[in-house]
Formats: C-alpha cells, sequence, structure tokens
C-alpha cells in the first residue's frame, strides 16, 4: 500500500506539505478571527526551509527529506554533549564506525580532520595496531604516488594512483553517483572500476579512467546467449578510457556466488550497458563460460590483453579453496603466461546486498587473502611481475599503509568512496530507498544527489586521504608508501606484549616453492603438492 503510493506521491515529502498546509489553515485563522499569528510564523518559515532544502545541492538527505531531515543533523551536533543517550559508539564497526564515516566525510567536505584530545581508540586492546615512526622523517614534494601495471605482455602500461574507486555497477548505483564517481576519479587522475555491470553511459560522460571488470555473465561483451564475444569485446577495450581489464571470479560480498538482477529493475539505459534485453531476468552465473581450467584461464586472459591492444589485463578473486589458488600459479609457471595484476578482495568488504551466510562465513578475509598471494607469488619468483591491489573495508590513509605493508602495491575502496558521496550506511542498498540518492534507481530519490557537487567530493576524500598517507610515509623516514613493510606495524597481541606483523604473519622467502617446502607454513606443505595446473580440484 505505501509502495502505490508513494509511486504517486513521494511519502517522504510528508513533513513539508504538513508544515504549508497548516501556514494556510494559520493564516486562515489570522486574517478570519485575529488568532494563530505565532503559528503562522513557525510553519511558513518551516516552509520555506523546506523549499530551500530542496533547492540546494550540498546535503543529500535534506532534498529527499525537506524540514524533517534536520533532525539527523541536529542530533549529530548535541551527540558529543549527549553521548551517553545513543547506542552507538565512536569506534563501533557495524559494520563502519561513526569515526570512520566522519573522518570520510571530513575530508570529502574538505574539513579538517584533526581530532582534540588524541585518540579515541583503546591503545591496550588486543589487536591494536599502530605504524613505528623514524627519528629521521623524509619531506616529500608530493602525495601523488604512482605505480606502475604492467607486465612483460603489456603494451600499454597504466600509471596508476595508490587509491582508485572499486568495483560498483551501474544498476547498484545511481546513474548520479556513477557520473560523480568518475568526474571525480577524472580530475584526480585515478581509476575507477566498472563493477560487473560493465560500462554505462554514464561512465563515458565525463572521462574519467575505468577499470573494465568483466564477471561471469560478461556484460557488455556477451552475445544473445550469454557467451563471450571478441568483436564486442574490443567495442569497449578498445576505448582510450578504458585502462585496464579486470576478469572478476569472485568477490568478498558473495565469493562463489552467482546474481541476479531482476526483470524489473533491468531498465533500458542498464540493458544497453549489459547488452541484455529490457525487462528480463539478468543472470551472472556462479562460473565462467569461457574457460574450465587453470590453463583455460590464463590463456582467456592472455587473449583478452591481446583483444585490447596489449592492455594491462588481470582478475580478482576472493581467496576460497588454497589449492585453488594453487593451481592458478602453477597454471603460470607451466605456461610462461602471467596476469599483470591480481586484485584480492577481502570477504569483509561488499557494498550491496548478499545472502547472510555469504557475508558472515564465506571467503577468506583480506588480510590472510593478500598475504597468501603475496607470498605465494614470491615463492615462485613471479612477484615482480604481477602487481597486486587490495579491496575491503579501505578507508583511512592507515588501511591504505596496513594493506602495503602485508603485500598490497595499491588499494581500492567501494564504501569510502560511497560515503564521500554522502551515504550515511543506511543500510537500505537492496530496497531502492537509499536515503540520499546512492544506491537507487528511483529518478526522484537520485535526484538529490548533485553531480558536480559530489564529484569535488569524491576529489577531496582521494587527495585528503593521499595527504594523509604522504603524512604517515614521511613519519615512518620512507620516500614512498611502497616501501612500508610488514616491519614497520605493530600489533598488540595482549596487555603486556606487542609483535611486528613481521613476526606474526607466515613470510616466504624468494623462490621457497620451487625447492623443499617441508619447512614452509602448514597452507604451503598441505596443499600445495595437491594442486594442479590441469584442473582447479585437488589432485
Amino acid at each position: 500500500m505505501l509502495d502505490r503510493l508513494n509511486a504517486l506521491y513521494p511519502v517522504r515529502y510528508t513533513a513539508l506539505a504538513l508544515c504549508v498546509v497548516c501556514a494556510l489553515l494559520s493564516l486562515f485563522t489570522l486574517v478570519g478571527f485575529g488568532i494563530g499569528g505565532f503559528w503562522f510564523l513557525v510553519f511558513t518559515g518551516l516552509s520555506v526551509l523546506g523549499y530551500r532544502d530542496l533547492r540546494q545541492t550540498n546535503s543529500a538527505v535534506l532534498r529527499n527529506y525537506p524540514v524533517i531531515g534536520h533532525l539527523r543533523f541536529m542530533l549529530e551536533k548535541i551527540r558529543p554533549e549527549m553521548r551517553q543517550y545513543f547506542i552507538e559508539g565512536d569506534t563501533e564497526a557495524a559494520p563502519f564506525s561513526r569515526s570512520q564515516r566522519s573522518l570520510a566525510y571530513a575530508r570529502a567536505k574538505g574539513e579538517t580532520d584533526k581530532r582534540p584530545f588524541g585518540t579515541q581508540l583503546d591503545v591496550k586492546a588486543d589487536g591494536h595496531e599502530w605504524l613505528n615512526h623514524s627519528l629521521a622523517p623524509t619531506h616529500l614534494d608530493s602525495h601523488d604516488f604512482r605505480i606502475t601495471i604492467g607486465g612483460p605482455a603489456c603494451a600499454q602500461p597504466y600509471e596508476a594512483s595508490v587509491f582508485n574507486i572499486s568495483a560498483m555497477s551501474f544498476g547498484a548505483l545511481s546513474a548520479n553517483a556513477i557520473q560523480a564517481l568518475n568526474s571525480g576519479a577524472q580530475q584526480g587522475r585515478f581509476a575507477h572500476d566498472t563493477g560487473e555491470g560493465s560500462i554505462s553511459s554514464w561512465h563515458r560522460l565525463h572521462g574519467g579512467d575505468l577499470v573494465w571488470e568483466i564477471g561471469s555473465g560478461y556484460f557488455g561483451c556477451r552475445d544473445e546467449q550469454g557467451r563471450f564475444n571478441d568483436d564486442r569485446f574490443k567495442a569497449n577495450a578498445l576505448d582510450p578510457q578504458v585502462k585496464m581489464i579486470e576478469l572478476k571470479l569472485s568477490q568478498g560480498a558473495k565469493p562463489g556466488h552467482g546474481g541476479v538482477l531482476p526483470g524489473t529493475k533491468v531498465t533500458p539505459e542498464i540493458a544497453a550497458a549489459r547488452g541484455v534485453p529490457v525487462g528480463q531476468d539478468c543472470i551472472s552465473p556462479a562460473a565462467h563460460s569461457a574457460f574450465s581450467t587453470p590453463i583455460e584461464m590464463l590463456r582467456f586472459i592472455a587473449h583478452l590483453r591481446e583483444l585490447s591492444g596489449g592492455k594491462p589485463t588481470g582478475f580478482k578473486l576472493c581467496i576460497g579453496h588454497p589449492w585453488e589458488w594453487f593451481a592458478i600459479v602453477k597454471a603460470m609457471l607451466e605456461t610462461g603466461l602471467t596476469p599483470d595484476f591480481i586484485v584480492v578482495d577481502g570477504a569483509e568488504g561488499g557494498t550491496g546486498a548478499a545472502p547472510l551466510e555469504f557475508t558472515d562465513h564465506v571467503g577468506a578475509p583480506l588480510q590472510e587473502g593478500l598475504r597468501l598471494v603475496h607470498n605465494t607469488l614470491v615463492g615462485v619468483n613471479l612477484r615482480d611481475r604481477i602487481k597486486i591491489g587490495a579491496s575491503g573495508k579501505i578507508v583511512s590513509a592507515f588501511d591504505i599503509a596496513r594493506a602495503m605493508a602485508i603485500g598490497a602495491d595499491w588499494c581500492n575502496s567501494a564504501r569510502g568512496f560511497m560515503f564521500a558521496l554522502g551515504c550515511i550506511q543506511a543500510q537500505s542498498c537492496h530496497t531502492g530507498q537509499c536515503p540520499t540518492g546512492v544506491s537507487t534507481q528511483d529518478p526522484m530519490r537520485q535526484q538529490a544527489l548533485v553531480v558536480p557537487d559530489k564529484a569535488t567530493r569524491v576529489f577531496n576524500f582521494h587527495q585528503n586521504t593521499l595527504k594523509a598517507l604522504q603524512e604517515l610515509v614521511q613519519a615512518a623516514g620512507l620516500q614512498h608508501p611502497g616501501e612500508i613493510s610488514a616491519q614497520h606495524i605493530v600489533r598488540r597481541v595482549n596487555e603486556n606484549e606487542v609483535r611486528l606483523l613481521s613476526n606474526l604473519l607466515p613470510t616466504v622467502a624468494p623462490g621457497a616453492l620451487l625447492g623443499d617446502i617441508h619447512s614452509l607454513h602448514p597452507v604451503f606443505t598441505t596443499y600445495w603438492p595437491s594442486a594442479s595446473a590441469e584442473q582447479f580440484a585437488q589432485v
């Protein structure tokens, strides 16, 4: 009933409508009976405020919820003085803490991120981590940290920022959100991952660098039966705006799980981007049809690189069975074919709706997955040929530094950039009723997200996060965040003991997997011998 009413009249405008009605009623009583002047002033003022909310461009919440949206900001203002009356604490991560969100908001708005009275973290708590600083800090001229992605077979290497926008598809995000993300990426010269929903017209509008993600549905490069199509792939891949090609094997939000976009949500715009019929269910199978073995997968990646004109081509995965990852590495050794990059997604990440059991209990967290990928490539002497990206609840400069310390060359963030767009973590992404217009296809709701304003915030968030990273790198006495290692990060393991990450996380010497492996970590001694380049299953 409410949905049917909402289609005719946005119920969220009711507060403004009531203010207007009450203003008119009080005007009637004032003129007719000489009473109600006070209420006329009050409700007229609220009506004017609501009209101003609809016209302003800074707050998507106020544009979507005129008048009543101010309650949220009033509560935010009084919260420091009434902290004990609020359930959520600053450091309670559910799934992102208030401190994390406030940091992203402040950096996106260009406001100060400085905090009085020191840290709010419990530095004596188990698991607390910090970066060791140097008595001989460095001074760096720029915060524009970059890396070159492209292996020996790559003809068009990409100079990438160390901080980029993670995969979020058009369809999951609104057209305005996609535009703002890409415009911000264009301003800051960093990369915007399309997500598996392919390249929409909104991705192309502002010319920002794109990483084209290709999932099992082959959206944007499929034939009528859903199989991969060379010609359709080339049509997109040769576009100069596309800088890298990313084959999605699995993701942290729902590893090993396919997906269905119901036909009711397949609009003409989404259908055009994905190459599917309008109004029909859009299916992402759980597995790829273009390959079935590790060797076939690497040949497919090499084929994509050739079709794209030699652009960096790699894959993204969330680590599951270790022997399957080892099988891919053995296929690299057997064929000599290597991807240009690998993006490791942590199971703690994800911006869309996923089944509860997958969200909580499937897939390796980023630390374990990233460390395994890094160590394996070191152990077979391929680490220098393959760059590694990391994605999984990365919001702050320290998050980036920590990921690099355990093996990443660069980091991607999804939720951090959603916060920059104005996401308030309402966790209604799957309902189509996002209060800020970020994750909805409702044309009325997404109008609240004003593209030029939010694009500036995306740019600011990226720049200010890298400036904070620059300060961390300087404090550690280094020249580039890529120099941060596990020896720079300290973790408290109990009340009276701290350890370097390098002493807590497994390490593999260069080439160690090519010889006697009996002294290595049990994950290698147990699963490396049973992995085969010929199949994903154990032998």
